[in-house]
């Protein structure tokens, strides 16, 4: 393996998502060396398109709302339940909890938005390698923890894309696993525990000519969707292009364990059985394959260790109900960043497990907050007298 003096970074970020790439632009612009290393070539297709209205502090810090605004992603202004039986919630506008620029958000194609993404952390500083694989975390011991200090990575480049394409390893001050659900390091230290309240699965699919309100206030509208036996529920989610994102998520043994069937009929049976989505589909063509995840929601016992931080999904992942990903991903990626760079001006090296004491709830306690807020206390929309059939 090769290895040099101009191999050493400051930061290391494995992932350039959401989360890998709002740490980097941050943590350049702070003038410390960073390094983000991506897996693939972007852009790429990925899952978690809506966007909840939080982010946009996070956007505007790191200089992506003119971006967006010049964007044709769909805006987003609300979001609306609909019941089993299929009578529809007043929309939740967000404007009508806080009057401020903020409530309007973003529904987002992520091949696109996460090329910006990474872009954007370039253009800050960022030093971005794609189609770089990290397949090991060089750890050693320490005296002050019972987990290891990470030191470096190796990495090897795509041979496609450099003539050295032999594993390197490359050493920094502190590593960022902003790798999502493969959870590189959470695995690697065995932190990655599985939720047994949240044992789910989802199947989706993008869909071409479904039916779009047509007042331009409720046309980027998510909707949530109850299935018939109120053992699932969809999503339904405006996207450019005249495509919609439509996603069902209900019980592991429901949708894979205990179905013969291929992804593809469980999606459309799952659409037949849910009477609020057969007359939003029933002139729409499928445009994608049947994507399938199971067993997605899961958390880590540590955010944090010396040397190394957690960050975005690589930590842990609620559900999509209520778009929280990109949304964890965006805020979990700036509370690390601005540790490490208060950890450097202090010019402690103990830079991971302090990022988790400097706020009085940490990543793993919020998450379980977070869980019990959506998931375990009933929620009870105001349902109109509106008609079962789209508006």
């Amino acid at each position: 393996m090769n290895s040099s003096n101009d191999s050493i970074y400051d930061v290391i970020i494995i992932g350039g998502g959401p989360a890998g790439a709002t740490a980097g632009a941050i943590l350049a612009q702070a003038g410390l060396k960073t390094l983000i290393l991506e897996r693939t070539k972007f852009p790429r297709f990925h899952i978690g398109e809506s966007l909840m209205p939080e982010t946009y502090w996070t956007f505007k810090r790191i200089g992506m709302l003119p971006k967006l605004r010049a964007s044709n992603f769909v805006r987003k202004y609300s979001v609306q339940f609909i019941t089993a039986s299929g009578k529809e919630s007043q929309p939740f506008y967000f404007d009508e909890m806080n009057p401020h620029e903020c409530s309007m958000t973003w529904q987002v194609v992520r091949s696109e938005f996460d090329k910006m993404m990474l872009d954007n952390a370039r253009e800050h500083g960022a030093e971005v390698w794609e189609n770089a694989n990290v397949t090991d975390i060089l750890l050693e011991p320490t005296p002050t923890d019972s987990l290891p200090r990470a030191t470096g990575v190796v990495v090897t480049k795509n041979a496609q894309q450099t003539t050295n394409n032999k594993p390197q390893t490359i050493l920094a001050k502190i590593i960022l696993d902003a790798t999502g659900t493969s959870a590189l390091l959470s695995r690697k230290l065995n932190l990655k525990r599985s939720d047994p309240k949240l044992k789910k699965a989802s199947l989706f699919a993008h869909y071409k000519g479904a039916y779009r309100d047509p007042n331009p206030r409720d046309e980027g509208a998510t909707l949530v969707l109850s299935t018939k036996n109120q053992d699932g529920w969809f999503w339904y989610i405006p996207l450019p292009d005249d495509i919609v994102s439509v996603g069902v998520v209900g019980d592991i043994d429901r949708l894979i364990t205990n179905r013969d069937t291929k992804p593809e009929q469980t999606l459309q049976e799952e659409i037949q059985n849910t009477p609020s989505m057969v007359p939003r589909l029933q002139n729409a063509t499928r445009t994608s394959p049947v994507y399938v995840l199971s067993d997605f929601s899961y958390s880590s016992r540590r955010c944090a260790g010396e040397g190394w931080i957690l960050i975005g999904d690589a930590f842990g992942f609620l559900d999509p109900m209520y778009s929280s990903g990109v949304f964890l991903a965006l805020k979990s990626a700036e509370m690390a960043a601005d540790c490490v760079i208060e950890a450097f001006h202090r010019t402690t090296l103990q830079m991971g497990r302090s990022c988790c004491r400097r706020h009085a709830i940490d990543p793993q306690t919020g998450l379980r907050l977070l869980h019990q807020g959506f998931f375990l206390r009933p929620f009870r929309p105001r349902i109109s007298k509106h008609q079962t059939e789209p508006r």
